[in-house]
């Protein structure tokens, strides 16, 4: 059983953290009004709006300001402005006790799954993958829904996900319970062969990617199945697979890829959610307890927050 952070309460105060890519400006800045909205109040990482080539500031300057909120007692909560590229950098160097020491609610996706995998891995802390403050809360796209799932950090509640929120399908049919892992196909793969390799053991494994065609997320998946880490898993959840359309003359399409790898797979399946680089962004707590049922398609998750 993993650490649940503790909730979120109106008046407490949010870290805000680059570990990856420098966040737009103008988008960070209106993203602001939302979380006063939640009734939160917010703190900067020191560094966390410096920009340095496509980083948001040197390895060792995004790793303080990680250190930084987690340390801090006044910072009950942690959420990433931007993912991008870079939190793999300098995620061997990360005080991951510290962070098992003093479990708050960490959120954010896309480059940011390589920090979950590890804090999950090292921290046995529960994390959340969802929507960001420049890429996603603070742009004309974000919508009323994906702002609704931050209210999941201010009191235990359980997320039901049914065909009424997306088309979903079935590959394989089934259902199976396991703790609920992954995020970002790409990423994952990247961990493969480290420390910070994914355990999917009777686990559901959550997989999304954006900008990668049917051709590179074979090879992604390709690379999760000679590793083990789909045979060892539970059960799939494949949520949203952004601008993946190719421009060769010849390719296969993503389904009949997800067909290749899943069709004959005798696990629960289910493609279609909205998690991911879409909108809306269902966010979802990362390694509690969940239930996949491929014949009824719902996904039911447990509470992320205690």
């Amino acid at each position: 059983m993993r650490i649940r952070p503790a909730r979120l309460q109106k008046g407490d105060t949010i870290g805000i953290v680059s570990p990856s890519s420098p966040p737009n400006p103008e988008n960070l800045e209106r993203s602001l009004k939302f979380l006063e909205g939640l009734g939160l109040k917010w703190k900067f990482g020191k560094h966390a709006r410096k920009i340095n080539g496509y980083l948001a500031g040197t390895d060792a300057e995004r790793l303080e300001d990680l250190h930084d909120m987690f340390k801090d007692p006044t910072i009950k909560g942690i959420i990433c402005s931007s993912g991008g590229y870079g939190a793999a950098r300098f995620t061997d160097q990360i005080d991951l006790q510290l962070m098992k020491e003093n479990p708050k609610v960490f959120w954010g996706f896309s480059d940011i799954t390589f920090l979950h995998t590890a804090m999950g891995l090292y921290s046995n802390l529960v994390t959340f993958h969802g929507p960001m403050l420049g890429p996603n809360i603070g742009t004309d796209t974000f919508q009323e829904m994906s702002g609704k799932m931050f209210q999941q950090l201010f009191e235990p509640m359980e997320l039901h996900y049914t065909n009424a929120i997306s088309e979903l399908t079935a590959i394989t049919s089934g259902a199976v319970e396991g703790q609920l892992v992954g995020g970002n196909l790409s990423l994952l793969a990247r961990g493969i062969g480290t420390k910070f390799e994914i355990d999917t053991k009777r686990k559901l494994l959550l997989l999304e990617d954006i900008g990668e065609e049917p051709a590179r997320v074979d090879s992604l998946l390709n690379q999760l199945r000679m590793s083990g880490k789909l045979a060892d898993a539970a059960g799939i959840v494949l949520g949203d697979f952004a601008k993946t359309e190719t421009k060769k003359q010849w390719s296969l399409t993503l389904d009949e890829v997800f067909d290749h790898y899943f069709s004959d797979f005798n696990k629960p399946v289910v493609k279609g959610f909205k998690i991911g680089h879409c909108e809306p962004h269902f966010a979802v707590p990362l390694g509690v307890d969940a239930r996949l049922d491929a014949d009824n398609l719902t996904l039911t998750i447990l509470p992320g927050v205690k």
